[in-house]
């Protein structure tokens, strides 16, 4: 299992994309293989010239090889996969033509797979793309067309070849029209996925952030605490928790009003955020009080994370609301003991928080 698994990593890469690309080009390997069956088949039969189509197999080998490889190095070479798409398709288009002229009577068979050809560019091509590629098709066939008459009427009579080209014309545009609305179709979809997918990205930070201060709200610090408990217990690592309230915080809503609490609030988050660890979560528990998760944190480091924080806090400019005015908070830690539930070491820095606004706010104490 392990060896086949390198080997399609090998062959398909990790992309996703490179992977789908690969397998529309193995599906036009089939088609190749079926067209050169055709040739040989007539080569057989004496209805085609056995030089010119097995010229025109080995081409045909030739380019599958090759965009085999371009699509393997799309993302080193930098190739869009739409720009991938319209040269195989005109490579495919002259391959047809090129059958098209070296075999006999049943030549119009291969006008058939023109249409295979617009049908594959649905998935990949925009539709006026798709429509430039059908005229570019119509002129290159009917250029061919006019040669072959111009060339050997006996072989290629007018008539037939007329016919020929109007049946494959409207049957090329038709297809292209059709495609065309497929592209529309797959092109919405795309974009309401997209839609889709902003929307579920905004619900999921509604439902985790608090929207004034960005940081955690607490319905989202109670499962991470819930899965900080279970890692805790698995690890075995010192984890602390710091209970922060912002100091006569009511006094700043009555003298300056609640846009100026907000004010407060927010400066509170991009100042306290900017002293925390990367591993720490600092989540908004209820009007002006807060929660701090320092996981792998002694409490010493605790202290020193939440100090950190108060003398940033304190620094933080407030001249939106008044020049003379700082923030300072009061905050309770507590070290989570081994098996305690998170709701009983809260309850602990809950009881430390008290004792530190308590003792005249601005204080740090440790349950």
């Amino acid at each position: 299992m392990a060896l086949a698994s390198r080997l399609r990593r090998l062959l398909l890469g990790s992309d996703p994309r490179l992977a789908r690309m690969l397998g529309y080009w193995a599906a036009t390997c089939l088609l190749y293989l079926i067209g050169g069956i055709l040739v040989v088949l007539q080569v057989r039969a004496g209805a085609a010239d056995r030089d010119s189509a097995m010229l025109l197999v080995g081409i045909g080998v030739a380019g599958v090889a090759a965009f085999a490889l371009l699509v393997r190095a799309s993302g080193v070479l930098r190739i869009s996969p739409s720009m991938l798409a319209v040269w195989q398709a005109l490579y495919a288009i002259a391959c047809n033509i090129g059958a098209y002229v070296v075999t006999g009577p049943l030549r119009g068979v291969y006008l058939i797979f023109l249409l295979v050809v617009m049908v594959f560019c649905a998935f990949s091509l925009r539709p006026r793309h798709t429509i430039l590629l059908c005229a570019s098709t119509l002129a290159m066939l009917g250029a061919t067309m006019l040669w072959l008459v111009a060339s050997d009427r006996v072989a290629y009579p007018a008539y037939i070849e007329g016919v020929h080209f109007v049946s494959a014309a409207c049957a090329l545009v038709s297809v292209t029209l059709l495609t065309g609305e497929m592209s529309k179709m797959r092109l919405r979809m795309k974009q309401q996925k997209e839609d889709l997918l902003d929307a579920m990205a905004t619900i999921r930070q509604l439902a985790t952030l608090d929207e004034l201060t960005s940081l955690a709200n607490r319905r989202h610090m109670n499962e991470v605490l819930v899965e900080q408990e279970r890692r805790h217990d698995a690890a075995g690592q010192p984890t602390c928790i710091a209970l922060i309230d912002l100091d006569f915080f009511k006094s700043v809503n009555d003298r300056y009003g609640h846009a100026a609490g907000d004010a407060v609030l927010r400066a509170f988050s991009n100042a306290a955020r900017s002293a925390l660890r990367s591993q720490d979560v600092l989540a908004r528990w209820g009007g002006e009080e807060f929660l701090l998760l320092l996981p792998g944190a002694p409490p010493d480091q605790a202290r020193m994370v939440v100090r950190r924080m108060a003398e940033r806090v304190a620094a933080a400019p407030l001249t939106e609301v008044a020049s003379d005015l700082r923030i300072t908070f009061s905050a309770g830690i507590a070290q989570r003991q081994p098996g305690e539930p998170f709701a009983d070491t809260i309850t602990r820095a809950d009881k430390a928080l008290y004792d530190a606004k308590s003792s005249g706010r601005n204080r740090i104490r440790e349950a």
